[in-house]
């Protein structure tokens, strides 16, 4: 596989995003996928990122930096959706896509960056923690209505 190739994510990718989500949840969405890539690009064009080789996404990185959330002040970078096709895994392409987002998060003046990891999806938590992430100061609480 050629080198992945990292680039601002456009509204043009939301059919491949839709496809890699398909094979990854086994759900074909583009509903989900159009308003949330929307949602993006509007507050921040070249924050949310995709990956290509040989002019295919493998994989795509939805983020933003935002200040205020959950009392905490300061600007943050929210890593919140990301997919990479199951046939590219294993080849560096999450970790281009994380690199190219934080460092758009730095360009923008955070100096933290958080995600949040269902309990029990140990693939992603192990991704994620690769990356450097540790445990944050806060805890994720819910109730069911």
């Amino acid at each position: 596989m050629a080198e992945p190739r990292v680039r601002p994510l456009t509204e043009l990718d939301v059919e491949a995003v839709c496809r890699i989500d398909e094979r990854i949840t086994g759900q074909y969405r583009p509903e989900v996928w159009e308003q949330r890539i929307a949602y993006y690009i509007r507050r921040d064009p070249d924050s949310s990122q995709v990956a290509e080789v040989d002019g295919r996404v493998v994989g795509f990185m939805l983020g933003e930096v935002r200040g205020g959330e959950f009392g905490l002040e300061e600007p943050t970078g929210w890593v919140e959706f990301f997919g990479v096709d199951p046939s590219a895994r294993e080849k560096g392409v999450g970790r281009r896509l994380i690199e190219a987002l934080l460092g758009h998060f730095r360009s923008k003046g955070a100096h933290v960056a958080r995600t949040m990891v269902a309990s029990g999806d140990k693939e992603i938590a192990s991704f994620i923690a690769a990356m450097g992430f540790v445990p944050a100061p806060v805890t994720a609480l819910e109730k069911r209505l």
